[in-house]
């Protein structure tokens, strides 16, 4: 559930691009992000960091698109969003950035911990910065390289299955090294 809710700004985008344009696509992504941010303030009295970032960058990026009417800008925001959460998950285990990696503060919370040695902690992290450098590098091939529908369809099929894809791939790896470093392996 949280992952549709996390993926809600690019379903609006998709449907408003079918509807209509590029433009008024990225008119509906500002207001969904809006809508995304406040929703989850209203419901947690917080702001989801990465839903934050996601906000300013559409913000920026958008406005500039439509400020501008040049669509090359909103198409430059997912590859500037997955490397600056690349950038953040490389830098999480430095003792300047909080000396844990960011995947195991994202995982351990007060309803889950996750029982993984340090070294598989940042090997999982390490993972993540990989994930999200090679989406930001796809996202340019294809907006480059295909015409702008295609880039469309890739933004929300394509980074949406790839993201699924990789957590269902986590799940799989973490399972089997929680296995290992579990109270048994003890």
């Amino acid at each position: 559930m949280q992952l549709l809710f996390d993926f809600l700004p690019v379903i609006a985008f998709f449907v408003a691009y079918k509807l209509a344009d590029i433009y008024v696509a990225t008119l509906v992504i500002i207001v969904a992000t809006v809508v995304q941010v406040s929703i989850h303030w209203l419901r947690t009295r917080r702001v989801n960091p990465m839903h934050l970032v996601s906000a300013g960058l559409v913000l920026v990026f958008g406005g500039l698109t439509l400020a501008i009417h040049d669509a090359a800008f909103i198409m430059w925001k997912p590859t500037i969003v997955n490397w600056l959460f690349a950038a953040a998950f490389f830098a999480s285990p430095w003792r300047w950035f909080g000396g844990q990696p960011l995947v195991q503060r994202l995982m351990n919370t007060a309803d889950a911990q996750l029982d993984l040695s340090p070294a598989r902690w940042r090997r999982l992290n390490a993972m993540w910065v990989g994930f999200f450098a090679l989406m930001g590098a796809a996202n340019i091939v294809v907006f480059r390289n295909f015409d702008e529908a295609t880039w469309v369809n890739f933004k929300l099929f394509g980074m949406l299955g790839l993201t699924l894809a990789f957590i269902v791939a986590q799940g799989i790896w973490i399972a089997a090294q929680a296995r290992q470093d579990g109270p048994a392996a003890g």
